[in-house]
């Protein structure tokens, strides 16, 4: 993994570190959410297999290190400093708290532990990488939460920032609950279920649309969803209703959904289709979904795209990488950031989750509950192989349907309770005064 794939600052503090004697310096950095998005209750965390990878595997190649030689910010780096970076990979410890797991403000998702420089390069692609999978797992779950029991669809990688982020995204709702997505390299790359049969273009490219229908059905037999409004929505419906089975169901992308599902769900019952189902996609997010149940729309399977690979009303997250900790020839010094709005929490922690509440404490004390940040990685190594993504998806469900059902609502509930301990607000107020033991 690309050293470079990181903010140029990181790397220009690794060799102010290294200039100034200070890179055998142990140092902890704790990987947080400052704040909830907008309307979410929780935020599911994803992303653990891509942070490993990237920590086990990070390096700088010798032609990576000659561009840097390049830049006018390394002028005065010495010969020493290039030699380190050749031979730098990742030789520390990881915490974490497990993939489908819900979090709250304030509590420690990653926890790194390693040569100050060692932890300081990777915070941005951390940052990318649980950010940006947890934002999407969490959208996920909430589209798939207003469609209760029928299936929710990732269909968005056309409309994701990149086709990286739209496979990625396709990993994380799958652990957020959609049933399977449209990307194909997903279900190769992580065995998530693919789905999806033809496009508009497929009955356009037939002079007739019967004919159109009746050749994907040749094709795809039980597998065959039939995209019924190329052109009349209705007329569509009762030229796949003529052909009878096999067929898994139809699918309908566009006019008002409510309406057209009931007129063809009429159609495929009369035809002796009572089992075939209708999916819809297009424009759609959880609470449009919500709205079309609620009103009673026959509708089996949703496919939802856009608003789910941008989480399009809440697509950034407030995830921060701060130092906590640093550990000098076996001298703790406890760090903390004080400025206003965006002040941390000094000295390495714990999270323990009870069902009526959540402590944050000091890593080493003892606490009620579970204890959530586990070891990944030590001295650099897997301690045991990571849960599998059908596991952290379960672990999802499970972890969901235990919170208190006000924060499985989709508007903003009373905040969970998040508390810290004695010992932790003891350390904080220690450190602020500089006066530590």
């Amino acid at each position: 993994m690309s050293g470079l794939l990181t903010d140029l600052y990181e790397l220009t503090m690794a060799a102010g570190y290294f200039e100034a004697g200070k890179a055998d310096e142990k140092a902890t950095f704790e990987l947080c959410f400052r704040r909830l998005p907008a309307n979410r209750n929780f935020i599911l965390v994803a992303g653990l297999p891509q942070v490993v990878d990237y920590l086990q595997n990070l390096s700088f190649s010798d032609d990576e290190i000659g561009y840097l030689k390049s830049l006018e910010q390394f002028r005065n780096a010495s010969p020493a400093f290039w030699d380190y970076l050749h031979v730098l990979r990742f030789t520390g410890d990881l915490f974490a708290i497990p993939e489908g797991t819900p979090v709250f403000p304030g509590e420690p998702v990653l926890t790194l532990r390693a040569p100050i420089v060692e932890a300081q390069i990777p915070e941005t692609y951390l940052l990318a990488a649980i950010g940006f999978q947890s934002m999407i797992a969490t959208k996920a779950w909430r589209c798939v939460e207003s469609a209760h029991d029928r299936a929710v669809v990732e269909f968005g990688t056309r409309r994701a920032h990149t086709a990286e982020a739209g496979t990625l995204g396709a990993r994380a709702a799958y652990i957020g609950g959609c049933a399977g997505t449209s990307n194909a390299l997903a279900g190769f790359r992580y065995g998530i279920p693919v789905m999806g049969t033809a496009a508009h273009s497929w009955v356009m490219s037939f002079a007739c649309e019967g004919e159109a229908l009746r050749k994907l059905q040749r094709l795809l037999g039980e597998s065959t969803i039939q995209l019924i409004d190329t052109y009349d929505t209705l007329e569509g419906a009762r030229q796949a209703a003529k052909l009878g089975p096999p067929l898994w169901g139809v699918r309908l992308d566009s006019g008002d959904f409510a309406v057209l599902s009931r007129e063809v769900r009429g159609i495929l019952d009369d035809a002796g289709l009572g089992d075939s189902k209708i999916m819809v996609t297009g424009d759609l997010d959880e609470y449009r979904i919500a709205e079309l149940l609620s009103g009673g729309a026959p509708i089996d399977a949703f496919g939802v795209g856009t608003q789910l690979a941008t989480s399009a009303d809440a697509p950034a997250m407030s995830a921060v990488y701060k130092l906590v900790e640093l550990d000098i020839l076996g001298i703790k010094r406890f760090t903390a950031k004080y400025s206003l709005d965006k002040s941390t929490v000094p000295g390495s922690k714990q999270v323990f989750r009870a069902a009526e509440r959540d402590v944050i404490a000091r890593s080493g004390e003892c606490g009620s509950g579970e204890a959530l940040l586990r070891p990944v990685l030590l001295g650099g190594n897997l301690v045991e192989p990571l849960p599998s993504l059908e596991e952290s998806r379960r672990r999802a469900a499970q972890c969901i349907a235990a919170l208190p059902p006000a924060l499985r609502e989709l508007d903003q509930a009373e905040p969970r309770k998040v508390i810290y301990s004695r010992e932790l607000r003891e350390l904080t107020d220690r450190t602020r005064s500089n006066l530590i033991p």
